[in-house]
């Protein structure tokens, strides 16, 4: 059997895996998005399924596929809980940390004991943090006083998820020396490092998500991966691509929970026909045909993203700029469709039904969903698309665009 095709029959074999576990989710989703407890249950039938290690390099064992398996798992994780959903997709993109910023032999020592040690990531990869908190200083990295070699992590940074579940943290942090942003690998279960969770989150309340403190973490020279990813123009391509497979990653994971508003609101509706048979329903018709339109077209313009983002990362160091800037074109173009499409079914399905607990899709995806001016995404899709008409490359950077 070929690699393509062992990674194909891994895929399919996680899909299925990921349809039980959304399954098992949607069964107390409303009374475990209530109760809004950090996600250490959620957190454990994650790893006694085993797909925390989806992203995992392929071998024998069947453990690891690609990139498309991993987002198809995580859009079906968020259909049925969004919060688990954004987890497990910002864990994947974490997982690939070395990759992005780290030279190849420290990337395959890394992730092969990730692998072994099965270990579940939290972090941030240079973009914006859903949880500013401009009243603490971020971390820096300065050698220890004792001139022992080592480097010390001090500092705060409030991250999206698992701050109390994570077994690795990848964080930003500036070198006291250079003056210049780091990625760097941090153990979390770490004595030094100190946490705390917010108790008043609107939407996406079961991601863990929380502010870590660092008072004096130990680092080795090792577990600093190499440069953040700040300028474009002075990033490499591949490196480049970590916000992109991030932005690409919620993408997903708005589409999911949106897919799961529509879907729950359907069998409500059924269920409502078949007690009380109308034979007056057009409005109903067009208004269900309406969002399955808006989820469709999300769902084609994302997939072509994420098969365009599949490749880039598959070139790796090799991956030029033009073609990375192709690949945040469409990254681009994904976010937005899916964002305006996940907002509509997110509105239209408290319009369509009123059961209990239909309101936490809506205030997942504005949890998720940047509401913001769409204005610079617009102009930079637009730049994109006229300068490569004429061969160019874009003039500007684009604008990646979070939830918050």
């Amino acid at each position: 059997m070929g690699e393509v095709e062992v990674i194909t029959a891994a895929g399919d074999f996680w899909r299925r895996v990921a349809d039980e576990v959304a399954d098992d989710l949607a069964v107390d989703a409303i009374d475990r998005e209530r109760a809004g407890k950090p996600p250490s249950d959620e957190v454990e039938r994650l790893r006694e399924s085993g797909l925390p290690a989806v992203l995992a390099p392929p071998g024998p064992d069947g453990r690891g596929t690609g990139w498309r398996d991993a987002c198809a798992v995580v859009r079906r994780v968020a259909a049925a809980d969004g919060s688990v959903g954004e987890l497990l997709g910002r864990h994947y993109v974490l997982s690939w940390s070395a990759r992005f910023f780290a030279d190849p032999e420290r990337a395959a020592v890394l992730e092969e004991r990730a692998a072994r040690e099965g270990w579940l990531w939290a972090g941030d990869t240079g973009a914006p943090g859903p949880l500013p908190r401009g009243d603490l200083p971020g971390p820096t990295l300065a050698p220890a006083a004792d001139g022992g070699g080592h480097l010390l992590l001090d500092g705060h940074r409030a991250l999206p998820t698992a701050v109390n579940e994570a077994d690795r943290l990848v964080v930003d942090a500036v070198c006291a020396v250079t003056h210049e942003p780091v990625v760097v690998v941090v153990d979390a279960r770490h004595p030094r490092i100190g946490r705390d969770q917010p108790h008043d989150r609107l939407g996406q309340r079961l991601t863990g998500a929380g502010t870590v403190h660092f008072d004096g973490v130990p680092v080795a020279a090792a577990d600093v991966l190499g440069p953040a990813c700040r300028d474009e123009d002075m990033t490499p391509p591949h490196s480049a691509l970590a916000p992109l497979a991030l932005g690409l990653m919620l993408t997903q994971v708005a589409l999911g929970v949106a897919e799961g508003a529509l879907a729950e609101a359907r069998d409500l509706g059924r269920s409502a026909r078949h007690a009380r048979p109308s034979h007056d329903d057009a409005d109903l018709l067009l208004a269900y045909g309406e969002l399955a339109l808006a989820l469709h077209t999300a769902s084609a313009v994302t997939d072509r993203a994420t098969a365009a983002m599949a490749d880039a990362l598959a070139a790796g160091p090799a991956l030029d700029h033009e073609r990375r800037a192709d690949t945040a074109a469409q990254v681009a173009v994904a976010g937005t469709v899916t964002a305006k499409a996940a907002l509509l079914t997110g509105e239209r399905v408290l319009a369509l039904t009123d059961a209990e607990g239909v309101d936490r899709f809506w205030r997942n995806v504005l949890a998720l969903v940047d509401r913001g001016p769409a204005g610079p995404t617009m102009r930079a899709i637009g730049d994109h698309y006229l300068n490569t008409a004429r061969g160019g490359a874009p003039s500007a950077p684009w604008p990646v665009r979070y939830g918050g």
